[in-house]
């Protein structure tokens, strides 16, 4: 590959993939975005962008690995046609094997490197699960995929959410609130935070990543009066990683650990459940958080966001996360391509 180039899915064509894909490629000269190839539908996304009056000139390529060379003058596109029209704001199972495609071929580019790294334009599970797929959600699809492609390698991807402020990791993703207690277990704990710290230090270049742990219950249990898991569970496991070596700490309440001067203490969190890892990172970061997947052999990231159905082809939507999610991509393939650390 002459230069790098990332791989972008296509998403959900109903949503607002398709719309931030075309504003932030007509905004390139402008915004520092690294050059990506799109795994989608052409007519799409042109259609698309002629809707909401957004200049774009597109060129169908068949190797991805070429697709750099064309990136400042026209979007390279992998071409992936639709089964249905897209229509804004109304899904379709009948696209689902387009937007399943789409997944698969980016990762096959990055996975044989001719691409450097993969950021995916949200989906809609529902819609995929209507059409037979089998997987909670992107992430899960991907460790599958990386684990066909070397089946020799067993993939555990762990979910980070990225901000200038803040980095966060819910150890429970998308689990029902009642099942979270008896999800949050020793080994799944040991992990999560190996993981985490391999990946602050070999892509962020943190040196020795400093974890902090929140608790599950409320006040951390309160010293077992409001539930026994920290005792029980999470404290005797964070004991047992600082012998390891892992600079960790906790677990400490949730509702103290998110503030600016407790955000100096430490590099990541580890969240014990889904929302109390995104709401802080949300409120602190809406329209910038980045979706990162660790524990794979690639690069991937994801706009901190959803298919934003209600708003899709109205132009209301920001590019901000998807910008954000390409310049990080780009950032961390060059730091593992270098393997270099603080």
């Amino acid at each position: 590959m002459a230069q790098p180039i990332l791989a972008l899915t296509m998403g959900d064509p109903a949503g607002i993939g398709l719309d931030l894909t075309a504003a932030v490629w007509a905004a390139r000269a402008g915004n520092s975005c690294p050059p990506f190839v799109f795994f989608g539908d052409p007519d799409a996304l042109r259609m698309r962008a002629a809707a909401l009056a957004i200049p774009l000139s597109t060129t169908l390529v068949s190797d991805p690995g070429e697709a750099a060379a064309h990136f400042d003058a026209a979007l390279p596109i992998v071409p992936l046609p639709l089964a249905k029209v897209a229509q804004p704001g109304r899904t379709s199972s009948a696209n689902a094997a387009a937007i399943i495609a789409s997944i698969e071929q980016a990762a096959a580019s990055v996975l044989t490197g001719t691409t450097s790294a993969i950021v995916t334009n949200p989906i809609a599970k529902a819609t995929l699960y209507a059409a037979g797929f089998k997987h909670p959600g992107h992430t899960e699809f991907l460790g599958a995929l990386a684990t066909q492609h070397d089946p020799g390698k067993t993939c555990h991807p762990v979910m980070m959410l990225v901000s200038d402020d803040l980095r966060v990791v819910p150890l429970t993703v998308h689990v029902p609130l009642r099942d979270v207690p008896a999800a949050v277990t020793a080994p799944l704990i040991e992990r999560t935070a190996k993981i985490t710290a391999a990946a602050l230090s070999r892509d962020f270049a943190i040196a020795r990543p400093r974890i902090t742990f929140a608790g599950l219950n409320p006040h951390a249990g309160e010293d077992g009066t409001i539930g026994r898991e920290e005792i029980d569970i999470i404290a005797p496991e964070i004991a047992r990683l600082k012998t390891q070596g892992l600079a960790v700490s906790g677990p400490h309440p949730g509702d103290t650990l998110f503030h600016e001067a407790a955000r100096a203490g430490y590099d990541a969190v580890i969240a014990m459940y889904h929302d109390q890892a995104l709401i802080p990172l949300k409120t602190l970061a809406f329209d910038r958080g980045v979706n990162v997947t660790l524990g794979l052999p690639f690069v991937r990231t994801s706009p901190d966001h959803g298919t934003a159905f209600d708003i899709a082809g109205s132009g209301r939507a920001s590019p901000e996360s998807l910008l954000a999610a390409l310049r990080l991509a780009a950032r961390l393939a060059k730091q593992r391509a270098e393997g270099r650390c603080a």
